[in-house]
């Protein structure tokens, strides 16, 4: 599979594109108001304790405290504590040095063997805790966090005070597995643990050390800073969209990085030639005056991201619809087919659209619970046929995923892991008219909520004189027509006289009364 990394700098935004086959499979967008923050650590503080949702709220500094679930508290939570009441004797005391001179905590091996099994969770309020952001915040919920902290470097994931090392399971020679393992506990200073990944297949043991001593650089900075600061604070800043997706995506699998920007180019590039010399000559910068997402034909498809209905080749559709709760997806033939070939062209347009469809998932970045309702197939081969097609086209998808069988009304149930939001937030905010539902009240149901409120008003006041302030298109709505109009009915219907006012501020499903006697506006004293 043809597998390309665009990236294009304008201002200060920058997008970077992954396409497959030509076209776009990822998208990410980095800007000062979209700042990431998967992998940003912090000392924070202990907010509230919920046993009964196996969980704990963690002040980071930040409007709404971070979900700590139980199971993201590491099993050497103590040793964070140890850590963080140490000073600097204690630390060159208790500690030592490892192969690579880190002054590291020495590992408690009958506690490790106690803390593996189940235990229980003595986190109190008010208590110093080291979290790391796994999931950036998503609506009202804010960010997701875990103790189990972990530093990823090119080739290396470590894994401070545990003493694990995992193999990526993608590297499938058992050879190369042991050679890895060998390698790394050659390597490995006492008291960590890392997780070698999938592009450090047949890597050099020189660009293993390289990258372990920079992690164990960081490891000992953050070390330093949490022993510094006080609770809530940022103790380490993980790297930038741009860099990570270097990091972390640009593996064999990769033929070119196309950059627009020379600064972002030299940084790549510089980065490449340390950790994956032989690949540097991947990385091209794009200088042509068409725009660099126009020439690859990405620009078009990014376009459909905002849009709820994208169409399939062969005339069909699919309509995406995200809701509080879950993501709806509903799949339309889009023409008509006659009855002895309704199986074949359900089962053609199902299948077409389950590739779209997981296309459209790891782009837009859905997650949570998505119910997708594929058109109806009698023949339960077909609908494995589906099922297979899905499961097929999601090995693709990093996120951690699930995969339900289609159900007798052909319903699909997906639930899908994300990190980060939608991509569609970064591109568009709630209508300030709406509030993001897309829908709002009709001019007659306003007019009977203005007439509601002046019901209200003549049983409880004396008052005979107000103005109304409205949008210019309800006043429009109000003044049209000359002597009967909607607004010289309000005025007999309720024997109150109305000042109309135009306010473009108001949203149209919004008005305001205001007291001419008292010279303020009264519309909450007389709401349900």
């Amino acid at each position: 599979m043809k597998k390309e990394i665009l990236i294009n700098s304008v201002g200060n935004e920058i997008r970077i594109a992954i396409t497959e086959e030509a076209k776009l499979a990822e998208l990410f967008v980095e800007s000062p108001e979209k700042e990431r923050m998967v992998g940003d650590i912090y000392l924070g503080r202990v907010a509230k304790v919920m046993a009964g949702i196996q969980a704990a709220f963690i002040d980071i500094g930040m409007q709404q405290d971070g979900f700590l679930h139980f199971s993201d508290i590491s099993s050497y939570q103590d040793e964070f504590n140890t850590m963080l009441d140490e000073d600097d004797d204690d630390e060159e005391e208790n500690g030592e040095p490892g192969q690579h001179g880190a002054a590291v905590a020495k590992p408690k091996v009958e506690k490790r063997q106690r803390d593996d099994r189940r235990r229980d969770v003595t986190l109190t309020k008010g208590q110093e805790i080291i979290v790391q952001v796994t999931k950036e915040p998503v609506g009202k919920k804010g960010v997701r966090v875990t103790s189990q902290v972990s530093l990823p470097g090119r080739f290396l994931v470590l894994l401070p005070f545990d003493g694990k090392i995992g193999i990526s399971k993608k590297i499938i020679s058992f050879r190369e597995r042991r050679r890895l393992r060998r390698l790394v506990r050659t390597i490995l200073p006492q008291g960590f643990g890392v997780i070698v990944r999938t592009n450090a297949e047949n890597q050099d043991e020189k660009l293993f050390l390289q990258d372990l001593e920079s992690l164990l650089k960081t490891w000992r900075d953050i070390e330093a800073t949490a022993k510094e600061e006080k609770p809530p604070a940022l103790i380490y800043k993980d790297m930038a969209t741009t860099s990570s997706v270097i990091r972390d995506l640009f593996t064999e699998q990769v033929e070119h990085v196309v950059v627009d920007d020379k600064r972002l180019f030299r940084e790549i590039k510089s980065y490449i030639k340390i950790y994956s010399p032989e690949m540097a000559d991947r990385i091209e910068y794009y200088s042509k005056r068409e725009p660099i997402f126009d020439a690859f034909g990405v620009e078009k498809e990014i376009a459909t991201l905002l849009t709820r209905k994208v169409w399939l080749k062969h005339g069909g559709y699919v309509i995406i619809e995200p809701t509080e709760a879950m993501t709806v997806i509903d799949v339309n033939s889009g023409r008509y087919a006659a009855s002895r070939e309704q199986e074949e062209n359900s089962l053609r347009t199902n299948l077409e659209a389950a590739r779209e469809i997981c296309r459209q998932i790891r782009l837009r970045d859905l997650g949570g619970i998505i119910v997708i309702d594929f058109i109806d197939m009698l023949d339960d081969r077909n609908k494995k046929k589906v099922y297979d097609e899905m499961k097929k086209e999601f090995k693709r998808d990093r996120a951690k995923h699930t995969i339900l069988p289609l159900t007798e009304f052909c319903l699909m149930q997906i639930t899908r892991q994300r990190q980060r939001q939608s991509i569609i937030h970064s591109f568009s905010e709630p209508c300030p008219t709406c509030g993001g539902s897309g829908m709002i009240q009709s001019k007659t149901t306003i007019l009977s909520n203005i007439e509601r409120w002046l019901r209200r008003f003549r049983t409880e006041s004396n008052e005979w004189h107000l103005r109304l302030r409205i949008s210019p298109s309800m006043k429009e709505f109000l003044m049209n027509g000359k002597l009967f109009n909607r607004k010289n009915r309000l005025i007999f219907r309720f024997r109150t006289w109305l000042n109309v006012e135009e306010d473009k501020s108001l949203p149209i499903d919004e008005f305001q009364f205001i007291s001419v006697k008292q010279d303020k506006d009264i519309t909450t004293e007389f709401v349900n």
